[in-house]
């Protein structure tokens, strides 16, 4: 959950307020804390929640594709940052800015990131971080304690007096930060002056730094990005982190500042010029009552239906809708009005929705704290692994998931998933294997912007790696144009006598093929009829699941394929 303070310790919780609701956010908060993975039984610890009450919101979050259930314990899926995406597709910021801290991260050869303020923390909704020994730990949806972030006084500028009043009770109440499990606990405490001095310098000079106030070595200077629509308020704070073994905090000043502040003027440029989104009310979600009540009917007690139509309020809200009335949010839910309206009270005591105007609600940054940390910078192999286990189990075969390796030349596994055989097929993450002589390679070469005929052809000499390997460009050329008609490719003992596999692609959100899975057998188990009759439906299910995960944790984040 976000960091507590003893105001909201002091809220009284609303007479309409969803109890589910508030439990189901309480565990999937106590899960983004623990890294994404925690047992029922340290649930029940964290939550307090009687140990039925917590088996019942994680059976009902498993049906909604929210977490996975992996033995004893509940694990976070991909498909629960929708909600993170939902306050990120409304606020709109990242999809405008994030190009450009991108190439402000290229050009600097240093982590860039963005961030907003929440309450008297600032929150990551943008990271472009280098791959380094010593690199940016961040994730988006990170909170932080403003007064250990070079963020954070630029954002203390525009505070009231009532938010300066909430930072001071917070510090009192946690004076180690321990509510903030994404920064190390604080080991002295300075004084309150300490921190209204610096905003006070934030507010003459325009920019302000961070000098090691997280940890020793990380230094960062910030400059707000103001919008000219807004009347010039802070939209978000870029940020440019290092490490002291590469800059001081003063030569971040000197010789990264003046081009943070050129890439901040063209941030702002974006924002002015950015045409206005335009209302999208949004459709109902097609079959959620009739969705919802099968589920009961099918779980009984352990599906809590007013936790998953709580849930679903928060998807009604994205680009073209941050700002929503009641009537908004039950048109797009489908939801009745009374039903859409305690889930938002439930939120509002949550700190999840805040009231945007008369009769209009908006999400906060907040929403991130549900799940988005931890699942942020997932890989494509984490994603598409229990998939593939699950597949695995279905069809009592090896599957596996590979990418092409930059030279297309060969293939390179990626996440594995075996069965228990006497006979079964032994290769390891990170194998590599010639891409014309295998099922995962020929689908991607099939998929690759290339011609097929031109592509065979520039792969060279293809040895003969069997009696049966196709080692002439012509007619390696016309498989793989069949291949990319049919959406699969079969590849019969081939690579290795008695090597049967068929494979199918798996796109990203611009329907390129980014990698393959592919199902591998002991040709005597299946015919290949067999493998096209019961093989590959599984297969392409398979593919489409991972897909799906990918498109909704590759939104926002950065989803590394290798």
């Amino acid at each position: 959950m976000p960091a507590k303070t003893t105001m909201d310790a002091a809220r009284a919780v609303p007479a309409e307020a969803v109890t589910p609701l508030i439990r189901g956010v309480a565990v999937l908060g106590q899960l983004t804390e623990a890294g994404g993975t925690l047992s029922a039984s340290g649930l029940e610890r964290a939550t307090g929640l009687a140990r039925s009450t917590v088996d019942r919101i994680a059976s009902t979050l498993a049906r909604m594709g929210y977490v996975r259930l992996d033995g004893r314990d509940v694990v976070l899926a991909p498909r629960v940052m929708e909600l993170g995406n939902a306050y990120l597709a409304a606020l709109g910021l990242p999809a405008l800015l994030s190009s450009h801290a991108d190439a402000l991260a290229d050009e600097l050869d240093e982590s860039v990131s963005l961030a907003v303020g929440d309450r008297d923390g600032i929150r990551f909704i943008h990271q472009a971080t280098r791959r380094r020994a010593m690199s940016l730990s961040f994730r988006i949806g990170d909170l932080l304690p403003a007064e250990r972030t070079a963020p954070g006084p630029l954002f203390a500028t525009e505070w009231t007096d009532a938010q300066w009043q909430t930072w001071r009770e917070r510090r009192a109440a946690d004076p180690q930060d321990r509510e903030f499990p994404a920064v190390p606990p604080r080991e002295h405490v300075s004084p309150d002056e300490d921190f209204e001095r610096r905003a006070e310098r934030a507010r003459k000079d325009g920019w302000a730094l961070d000098d090691q106030l997280i940890e020793p070595g990380l230094v960062a200077v910030s400059v707000p990005v103001r919008d000219p629509r807004a009347g010039g308020r802070i939209a978000c704070v870029a940020n440019v982190v290092s490490h002291t073994s590469r800059h001081t905090a003063p030569d971040l000043r000197d010789t990264l500042l003046p081009r943070l502040r050129a890439a901040v003027a063209q941030m702002e440029r974006e924002l002015r010029e950015a045409p206005q989104p335009q209302p999208q009310p949004g459709a109902a979600p097609a079959g959620l009552a009739v969705w919802t009540g099968a589920s009961k009917q099918e779980l009984g007690r352990e599906f809590v239906e007013s936790l998953a139509r709580g849930l679903t309020v928060l998807t009604a809200f994205g680009e073209g809708r941050a700002e929503l009335t009641l009537t908004d949010v039950a048109r797009a839910t489908g939801l009745a009005r009374a039903t859409a309206r305690r889930a938002l009270i439930t939120y509002e005591h949550l700190g999840l929705v805040r009231q945007s105007g008369e009769r209009t609600f908006a999400l906060t940054p907040r929403v991130l704290s549900l799940g988005y940390p931890p699942l942020s910078r997932a890989s494509l192999s984490e994603i598409a692994t229990p998939h593939l286990a699950e597949l695995a189990d279905r069809v009592h075969e090896s599957a596996s998931l590979a990418v092409l390796t930059p030279s297309g030349e060969e293939i390179q596994y990626t996440a594995r998933a075996a069965t228990s055989r006497v006979m079964s097929v032994n290769i390891t993450i990170g194998t590599r294997l010639p891409a014309y002589a295998t099922s995962l390679g020929r689908v991607l070469l099939a998929d690759a912007p290339a011609g097929a005929r031109q592509l065979a052809s520039s792969l060279g000499e293809l040895h003969p790696l069997t009696p049966h390997t196709i080692t002439d460009p012509a007619i390696l050329a016309t498989v793989l144009e069949e291949v990319r008609t049919r959406g699969y490719a079969l590849v019969d003992e081939e690579l290795e006598e008695g090597l049967r596999s068929v494979a199918v692609p798996v796109r990203d959100r611009t329907g390129r093929a980014v990698a393959a899975v592919n199902v591998a057998m002991h040709a005597a188990r299946r015919s290949v009829e067999e493998c096209v009759r019961e093989v590959l439906p599984e297969l392409v299910e398979t593919a489409g699941r991972v897909e799906g995960d990918l498109r909704v944790a590759g939104r926002f984040a950065r989803v590394a394929v290798s």
